[in-house]
């Protein structure tokens, strides 16, 4: 079949309108027309930053899909005609790590936009398998095309605060509110944590505010990593949040909020790293034997907790519209100049809108 696409075909060029010929699907492979795609940091990594891809160029990118399965391989017709959100990381479920509980690492993992062409294009050819069903008949209503964000934005978070063992009454602090970030808030609130939220940007905060984040602080008009850390005890002291244990969420994906973050950290504290930068950062590692604290990674998310992760959309726990726009993907190198020049602050969701040429 016909895939109308934009393809990045080098590091540092704007991406190329293309079209391919995608064959049928086959066993355990499903078609999926696009309904949105979202950008991530990442994209912009690839394009950017010299982040290398799995795959070979040209490849298409954009790893937050959503959509309609239109064809289907042998055994898994079944899912023809049904709403899907695509997970970003697709482990194959069979191999030893996977059985272990380590799909996040699997070896044989499928993630579109980086092992094969992803979602800035018309359709997309996926694993059928762990595919996340959309429920047409849900009581509120859920917009298919916003639903893309789930696939990481929202479900990378989820994954790394399910980690942590969060639970009501936990102090969370989420560095980076943008994006991932303010997913992030908003899914720790949900889970019944009191939420500091912590940006260099008062917009990004003051959108917070109603959405989960019990006090915002800009970290820029701190005067230091020790004030930050005082404001956020004087609030734990002030409420009568624990003070340790703290659950602490990196999502700026940059030098100086992972500093931040592991500043941040303090007896039994718990760091999650969900924001990636190629830069190196330099903190004291022996903080975490002398508070007897962990860090842990975070690569996407298993695609059985997308289930659990869109039932919080479908509560009303997570909003997506206020956090996200829509742009006419034939605009898709304006969009990414866009976001590189800060003038977008919502994730951008792309729509497929090719015209037949």
């Amino acid at each position: 079949m016909r895939v109308d696409c934009w393809q990045m075909s080098a590091p540092g060029r704007p991406l190329e309108r293309a079209v391919r010929e995608e064959p049928p699907p086959v066993r355990g492979e499903v078609i999926v027309a696009v309904a949105g795609c979202g950008v991530c940091h990442t994209d912009l990594g690839y394009l950017d930053a010299g982040v290398p891809v799995r795959g070979r160029l040209p490849i298409t990118l954009g790893h937050e899909i959503s959509g309609r399965v239109i064809a289907a391989g042998p055994g898994a017709e079944t899912l023809v005609g049904a709403a899907v959100v695509v997970p970003a990381v697709l482990p194959c479920g069979d191999c030893e790590l996977c059985r272990a509980g380590r799909g996040s690492i699997c070896r044989q993992q499928v993630f579109p936009g980086n092992d094969v062409h992803g979602g800035f294009a018309s359709h997309v050819r996926v694993p059928a398998r762990g595919l996340c069903r959309v429920d047409a008949t849900r009581d509120v209503e859920l917009d298919l095309v916003d639903l893309a964000v789930l696939a990481d934005a929202v479900t990378t978070p989820f994954q790394s605060i399910r980690r942590s063992g969060l639970r009501g009454g936990d102090l969370a602090i989420v560095v980076g509110a943008g994006g991932v970030g303010g997913f992030c808030v908003q899914i720790a609130a949900a889970l019944g944590a009191t939420v500091v939220a912590i940006d260099v940007d008062d917009e990004r905060l003051a959108a917070l505010e109603p959405h989960g984040a019990a006090l915002t602080l800009n970290a820029a008009n701190q005067p230091g990593a020790g004030a930050l850390r005082n404001a956020v005890r004087g609030f734990a002291k002030e409420r009568g949040l624990p003070a340790a244990c703290w659950k602490i969420f990196e999502c700026s994906g940059s030098p100086a909020g992972q500093e931040t973050a592991f500043s941040l950290l303090g007896p039994g504290a718990y760091l999650g790293v969900i924001g990636f930068t190629p830069e190196s950062v330099k903190v004291r590692l022996s903080n975490l034997m002398a508070f007897d604290a962990r860090a842990e990674g975070n690569w996407g998310c298993a695609p059985d907790l997308y289930p659990e992760a869109l039932e919080l959309v479908a509560a009303g726990s997570v909003a997506l519209k206020p956090f996200v726009e829509r742009h006419p993907m034939s605009r898709i190198n304006q969009s990414l100049d866009a976001i590189r020049a800060g003038r977008i602050r919502r994730r951008v969701i792309l729509e497929p809108d090719f015209v037949s040429r």
